[in-house]
């Protein structure tokens, strides 16, 4: 049986609601004759065929094949009124929607002046009304197949990300740069999405960018960042480090038994050796980043009257290994402390004077 839709209203429709469906699903059957309630800060439009046709303002209307002529041009001959002519109608909301909030579902790649490689998240709210009721129907529900709020909030909102991402990409502006041109790019997007906007009826109000914000493995590499330029020389640093881990390590071998020491070839007396050694290790690294802290620009770092393998390969200009040799057949007289040498710049100088 058919089902006749004498009287056409929306009258439940929420302050946020963008679009009420009537009926919600499928089409309505409606008859000349028919009455259509049409309240205040609403806007009816009759949809069929994919097309936006007849628009009513507020207020109580007759349909009648005088107030309905595109719908009747494509529905054809109405009978007397008695056969009833299929259609949607959509009451368009056209209050004020304020508050609208946008944010980027997935984070935006970019190239960063400091950073290299960042991926960033931004969010922000704006505000816009319905300002062309027929074209938001034909472009949103006719092209996009939309009506749901939630859905044409979504829609809207890949628009926002879209042309902030292409702002983004042309401001060519640092993650540090950022804040200070907050109201800059909230004008630039505005001016970017209100031709979009327009081109579905609707009118830009007020566009303002929140904030744009780190992913957690960006902010883990700032931070990284932040700390190594804190530090200041990290090669010292990592060697007082490597040191202090070495030296923690010689003393918790030494505090053990005699026996299970002993089993690894280390006594308590070569632990207190090696911790000792390892404790002028720290001592050293820690004087030579002080010396070398306090180096005036330009003038090389002062050479040890003390000096390990590595620095006195270096001295001599050759490797570790001939370093060893030469200590191996006495030619250059060293000190063992633990399985570390040390050899003074003397013992050097007399060798290379000989």
């Amino acid at each position: 049986m058919v089902r006749i839709l004498d009287v056409i209203e929306a009258p439940d429709q929420a302050a946020n609601e963008m679009m009420t469906r009537v009926p919600e699903v499928g089409s309505g059957d409606f008859r000349i004759g028919s009455q259509l309630i049409v309240r205040q800060s609403q806007s009816a439009v009759f949809f069929r065929d994919g097309k936006a046709l007849d628009t009513f303002d507020p207020g109580r209307h007759t349909i009648s094949t005088a107030n309905i002529p595109l719908l009747v041009n494509l529905v054809g001959i109405v009978f007397s009124g008695q056969t009833p002519f299929k259609a949607e109608v959509y009451f368009v909301n056209m209050r004020d929607f304020i508050d609208m909030k946008w944010g980027t579902p997935e984070p935006i790649a970019l190239r960063d002046k400091d950073l290299g490689l960042v991926r960033l998240r931004a969010n922000g709210r704006y505000s816009m009304a319905i300002s062309d009721p027929q074209m938001f129907v034909a472009k949103i529900v006719g092209t996009q197949g939309l009506y749901r709020t939630r859905d044409i909030e979504d829609y809207l909102r890949g628009i926002i990300v879209s042309r902030l991402t292409d702002l983004l990409g042309e401001t060519k502006a640092g993650l540090f740069d950022l804040p200070a041109l907050f109201d800059e790019m909230s004008a630039a997007i505005k001016a970017k999405v209100a031709e979009d906007f327009a081109a579905l009826g609707i009118i830009l109000k007020q566009m303002f960018l929140g904030s744009v914000s780190p992913t957690e493995e960006t902010q883990k590499a700032i931070d990284e960042r932040a700390a190594m330029g804190a530090i200041g020389d990290m090669q010292r640093y990592l060697q007082y480090k490597a040191a202090r881990a070495m030296g923690d390590a010689a003393a918790a071998g030494g505090g053990g038994e005699a026996g299970g020491a002993a089993g690894t070839g280390v006594g308590l007396g070569a632990g207190f050796g090696l911790g000792a050694g390892m404790a002028g290790m720290i001592t050293q690294a820690m004087q030579g980043a002080a010396q070398h802290q306090a180096q005036p620009a330009g003038r090389p770092a002062a050479v040890p009257d003390v000096m390990n393998l590595a620095e006195a390969a270096a001295y001599l200009k050759v490797g570790e290994g001939d370093v060893l040799e030469l200590i191996s057949s006495g030619q250059v007289k060293a000190k063992k402390i633990g399985s570390e040498y040390r050899i003074a710049r003397k013992a050097l100088d007399d060798f290379l004077a000989s």
